[in-house]
Parts: C-alpha cells; sequence; structure tokens
C-alpha cells in the first residue's frame, strides 16, 4: 500500500499538479475501490482555499472520502459524523495540528520551491488509509 501511496502522491504533485487535498481523495478512492462523482473531485479543489493555511487539506481530503465512503457504504450521517471527529482526533494526535499553517511551517511564498508537502502527503495518505481499515472495517 506505501509504495502506491508514494507513486500516485508523486504523480498527482508532478505530473498533474494536484491540491493536497485533491490527492488524498483520489488516492483513498483508489486504495477502497471507490469511484468518485467528478462533482467531488470538482468540489475538492477549492478546499484549499487559496492556500489559505487554514485547515489542512490532507484532512480536508481524508474526511471529504471518508463522508462518501460512508454513504456509500449506507451509514448514517451521525456514524459518519462521529467517524470524522475520531479521525481528526487521531490526525491532530499523530502530527501536531490540523491546521495547514503550522504544518507547514514555511508557508506559501513564491520562492518556496513546488510540493514542499510531498512527504508529509505520504505520511498522511497512508495513516488516513490505516484509519479507515480499522474504524470502517473495510481491506483495501
Amino acid at each position: 500500500m506505501q509504495e502506491l501511496i508514494n507513486v500516485r502522491v508523486h504523480d498527482y504533485y508532478w505530473d498533474e499538479d494536484l491540491s493536497c487535498a485533491v490527492t488524498t481523495l483520489k488516492i483513498l478512492s483508489e486504495l477502497f475501490y471507490t469511484e468518485l462523482h467528478p462533482q467531488v473531485v470538482e468540489a475538492a479543489f477549492g478546499l484549499n482555499a487559496g492556500r489559505f493555511g487554514s485547515q489542512c487539506g490532507l484532512v480536508e481530503g481524508a474526511l471529504l472520502f471518508i463522508g462518501s465512503y460512508g454513504s456509500y457504504r449506507n451509514m448514517n450521517k451521525e456514524n459518519i459524523a462521529a467517524i470524522c471527529h475520531e479521525f481528526c482526533r487521531k490526525f491532530q494526535a499523530r502530527f501536531g495540528s490540523l491546521l495547514c499553517n503550522e504544518l507547514r511551517t514555511q508557508g506559501f511564498s513564491p520562492g518556496n520551491p513546488p510540493h514542499l508537502c510531498e512527504n508529509i502527503t505520504k505520511q498522511a495518505v497512508a495513516f488516513s488509509a490505516q484509519f479507515i481499515l480499522e474504524e470502517m472495517g473495510m481491506v483495501c
């Protein structure tokens, strides 16, 4: 699983120049064999809020996937919300924050090299996939 994540993160960042939220969403959908409606992917492009630095796209992409996947599996909204809450709690415990400007301390200056978050993205997508396996009971 980690090798697939590493390859996909690199390809989505460098070949397609996708955001962390869209990259996370697409990789999780691939790992869990879940087709995403094109409108969901398009909506995810707005999640980075123009690099505002608020909630991290790695969190947002995973939450969007958890909601979509839970709905696909006919889970009720309360269970999906509880799983999302638990994901945020565990993500914060593992990575130290849910905020982009705290996880990406160098910010978004024009002089930064592209895709500074590639390594943390690989870690966060693997973390998210493992969380989904444990909390939602499916094997990818």
